[in-house]
């Protein structure tokens, strides 16, 4: 690679990481320490996450159930008021699904993200306290989030929402997740159809990893063995399947997907440092060819959930800008 070519950090956001950049995390060892090191480093950086519109946000929680019979919570975060503009009947509003490498995360870890989103474009949010893996492999958090969706259709009168126009946003995993529900409610012909999905760096292929002298590995957040643990614990937990396994499920991995036609609109974003990069772009690349409307961002300069660290950065309110003004397309 010529040095005119060479991988570099996004000025502004290096400035901004400087304070944290000593700090190198342990290799995780197993899902659990995996889930230990993530919720550690998501409720930190949350920490000091900036949420303005906290108080303005009004949270509650609801009960459903998945396909098993298991009873888990949906979170509703239902934006401010507008004193001149009541709210309209039949609202456009997003399900959510939280990030952590199907491993950890929280819709409570997440919840400044969620209201930050729902602030800003005036959206009802609802997020399920979808099960983690190994304990619950796939097809459970898969069956969790279309139960999810199942409810919001099936009670959209009581909870004044528009059945046509649910939208389905995921971070990282969680955007595997929704990747692969808006697959599996195109194959069971779910009505009404999701209207947008959103998909924030997802994490969509089960096969990805690069050579330990690949450039890019002096700045992954997510790295190829935190990859490998997640994958082999929603693939079936210890051993039960094999990352990379040709019978990994489209609904599971949806970058094993070749047909995404009949998908929704669809919203990528990924950054140039993130390990994710190939197999977003990849995505997208399936999304153009099977005709859907798809809109691309990659951020050059930074790594897999770069914002969360860098509030500030040009970089991270370009980024927030584009995804909330594809929500509101809804």
């Amino acid at each position: 690679m010529s040095s005119d070519q060479k991988l570099r950090l996004d000025a502004d956001y290096a400035r901004a990481i400087a304070p944290y950049a000593s700090y190198v995390p342990p290799v995780p060892t197993d899902a659990e320490s995996l889930r230990k090191q993530n919720d550690f480093m998501i409720n930190t950086v949350m920490s000091l996450f900036p949420c303005p519109a906290r108080s303005r946000v009004a949270e509650t929680e609801l009960s459903y159930k998945s396909a098993d019979g298991t009873e888990l919570k949906l979170h509703r975060f239902d934006p401010p008021a507008s004193s001149s503009t009541p709210a309209p009947a039949g609202r456009p509003c997003v399900l959510y699904l939280h990030g952590g490498g199907f491993v950890s995360g929280s819709v409570t870890s997440f919840r400044k993200d969620i209201i930050r989103y729902a602030a800003e474009t005036r959206l009802t949010f609802y997020a399920p306290a979808y099960r983690l893996s190994p304990e619950a492999p796939f097809p459970k958090p898969l069956e969790d989030a279309y139960a999810a969706l199942e409810f919001l259709r099936d009670n959209a009168q009581e909870q004044n929402i528009d059945p046509k126009r649910i939208g389905v946003m995921g971070i990282s995993a969680g955007g595997g997740l929704a990747a692969g529900l808006a697959l599996e409610a195109r194959d069971k012909k779910f009505v009404p159809a999701i209207r947008k999905l959103v998909l924030i760096y997802p994490m969509l292929d089960d096969r990805t990893r690069i050579g330990e002298d690949h450039p890019l590995n002096e700045y992954l957040t997510w790295t190829n063995k935190k990859n490998e643990i997640g994958w082999q614990a929603y693939l079936g937990g210890a051993g039960a399947r094999t990352v990379s396994s040709p019978d990994a499920s489209v609904y599971a991995a949806p970058a094993r997907a070749e047909d995404l036609s009949g998908l929704p609109p669809t919203y990528l974003d990924v950054g140039g440092l993130d390990l994710f990069k190939d197999e977003v772009n990849a995505f997208g690349a399936k999304l153009l060819a099977g005709k859907v409307d798809v809109e691309f961002h990659l951020y050059p300069g930074v790594p897999h959930a770069w914002e969360w660290l860098s509030h500030e950065c040009p970089v991270t309110q370009k980024a927030v800008n584009n995804r909330v003004f594809a929500l509101r397309s809804l």
